[in-house]
């Protein structure tokens, strides 16, 4: 029996009552022997492998490098799964289970004997979910990203996994790729294990991670075939079990400065809009201040230095090749809180500084970027009364600013009916409003706002306009997309009000986005204006639209929001 009081497991197995009886006796039937019960921490490795994720499929094979570690370290592995969210697979959007697999993942570590946590992600919402409901615990706590795909390949070149299909429309209809052409891209484009390999939510989040001193140095670019990273998972395992002998806990890494940290980082790799969202809701389970504006006060200014997909060339592959994250954060230290501690117990600055770039037209320098001034903008006007976003660096610099007429959409439903209509009264100038994809609305909060164009425009060689919604977008996706508009148009703000024919003004620089209509019509529509019925009255779907909070606050369920720690005093019997 364990007599290291210390350990939270002791409770579980350190006991020679009739509770410990039951919790040794029941697990000794895996065949662990009397050692692993002897004062060893217990690693719970959290898994969100899954076949119906395919950006995961491969974790189920990385848990046992995981565990390889933990034993070699003095460990005592046990790994259990959670609700795993596919982002190509799963309807109506995995952003509505994301919470749900959040508290799945807090109350499977609360409930049960573990004293550290390593977390295996991959798919988008994967890993903001998992570190959200091990947040709410605290306990010592290290992530391992599962990796990115190798590069797409498609008669030669490198296509990118998640940016093709945003163009399969233009392809078929106007370049006429044929049937065959769509197979093969089809074959190619997601050729090995991993995640998308453009600079993509995945992606995003894995540098997100990393960023915050979460991962061991190197570990968000590897790609998921790379022997190196077993190793990473293998190493990750040993230093998991140190980091319980040293109580380094979330709260202890996670500070404001990290928050801080992460944001600089995502604008320099060009990183996805739903990057906010999850960052937001992460900081709301530790009670970290964090808000919408602080995303374009720290991050809107900082110059761009990656070249990849969907803001670039390249691809996650050659990224790591070019020298991974490290080289990006010793590049921007000048603008990071180079000594915030990270998991391997030293500063994050301390990490990178022998950090080398291989490929300067990947990873640009500070003093010579990709572009200037990169990150997300925050905007507010009388049509997002609590803000709205938009991605400069995937948008189109002449549409920064401009006025235009509205073209409505209640619906996706709507948009797609009507959309390549002949006789839809619509040009490249007009603004399209796309309403009902909030996180009430849809429910869930779709990557829909970067909808295609019109057959009829893509005809004229157009390829972008000005679109706006309460929805997200894919972080594989460019253009001029307002997003996250709040409050949402299903809860009655502005949003909602826009009718066909009203004036849209945008105006990035001087961070409007404004409703060209008299206070009293909009007084007026507002009285008129009749709530939309809900789109469940039962189940989790039913819990999540009455507790989702809205966009500006990271779209967590209210109920959730900070955390329960990790002591249960209850016991079974």
């Amino acid at each position: 029996m364990s007599t290291d009081k210390k350990l939270r497991s002791y409770d579980w197995f350190g006991k020679s009552d009739k509770m410990g009886f039951v919790h040794r006796s029941w697990l000794r039937n895996q065949g662990y022997p009397d050692d692993y019960f002897q004062g060893r921490p217990v690693i719970g490795i959290c898994n969100t492998w899954s076949e119906l994720t395919p950006c995961n499929g491969h974790l189920r094979d990385f848990a046992e490098v995981v565990k390889r570690g933990v034993i070699e370290a003095g460990g005592f592995p046990l790994e259990f799964p959670v609700t795993s969210l596919g982002e190509t697979i799963m309807r109506p959007t995995t952003m509505l289970f994301r919470n749900l697999a959040a508290m799945d993942t807090e109350e499977s570590i609360r409930a049960n004997p573990l004293d550290g946590i390593v977390l295996l992600t991959g798919c988008d919402k994967t890993t903001p979910s998992t570190l959200m409901g091990a947040c709410s615990v605290d306990l010592p706590t290290i992530v391992v990203p599962g990796g990115p795909m190798l590069n797409g390949r498609y008669k030669g070149e490198c296509v990118g996994s998640g940016s093709f299909n945003w163009l399969i429309k233009e392809k078929q209809k106007v370049a006429l790729y044929s049937d065959a052409d769509i197979h093969a891209m089809e074959i190619g484009a997601a050729r090995s294990q991993g995640h998308c390999m453009t600079m993509g939510t995945a992606s995003t989040m894995a540098c997100m991670v990393e960023a915050l001193g979460l991962t061991l140095p190197g570990a968000a670019a590897i790609p998921a075939v790379d022997s190196r990273k077993k190793v990473m998972a293998q190493l990750s395992g040993r230093r998991i079990v140190e980091m319980v002998k040293e109580d380094l806990t979330l709260s202890k890494i996670l500070t404001r400065k990290a928050f801080e940290n992460a944001i600089v980082v995502n604008a320099a790799v060009g990183g996805s809009t739903n990057f906010i969202i999850h960052l937001l809701a992460i900081a709301g389970r530790l009670g970290v201040e964090l808000n919408l504006d602080d995303f374009d006060a720290i991050g809107s200014k900082i110059p761009l230095l990656l070249n990849l997909k969907p803001s670039g060339k390249y691809l996650m592959e050659d990224f790591y090749y070019a020298g991974g994250l490290p080289v990006v954060l010793k590049e921007m230290q000048q603008y990071l809180h180079n000594e915030v501690m990270t998991v391997n117990g030293r500063p994050i600055g301390e990490n990178s500084g022998e950090a080398a770039c291989y490929n300067d037209d990947v990873i640009a320098t500070v003093d010579k970027p990709i572009q200037n001034e990169s990150g997300i903008a925050v905007l507010r006007g009388n049509l997002c009364e609590q803000g709205a976003i938009i991605k400069p660096s995937a948008a189109s610099p002449e549409l920064m600013k401009h006025r235009g007429r509205a073209v409505v959409f209640e619906t996706i439903e709507d948009y797609h009916q009507r959309i390549d209509d002949p006789d839809l009264d619509i040009d490249e100038t007009c603004v399209i409003v796309l309403k009902g994809v909030g996180p009430k609305g849809y429910p869930g909060m779709p990557e829909v706002g970067n909808v295609d164009l019109p057959e009829k425009i893509l005809r004229k060689g157009i390829r972008d306009m000005v679109r706006i919604s309460d929805g997200r977008m894919s972080g594989t996706a460019a253009g001029t997309v307002v997003l996250h508009v709040s409050p949402e148009s299903a809860v009655g703000g502005t949003l909602a009000l826009v009718q066909d024919g009203d004036m849209i003004e945008l105006d990035v620089e001087n961070r409007r986005l404004h409703l060209d209509i008299s206070e009293q019509e909009l007084q007026d529509r507002r009285a008129a204006w009749v709530p939309p019925a809900p789109m469940a009255t039962r189940g989790y779907v039913k819990l999540y639209i009455d507790h989702v909070q809205q966009a500006h606050l990271g779209a967590d369920l209210d109920v959730l929001r900070g955390g329960s720690g990790s002591e249960v005093t209850r016991d079974l019997h």
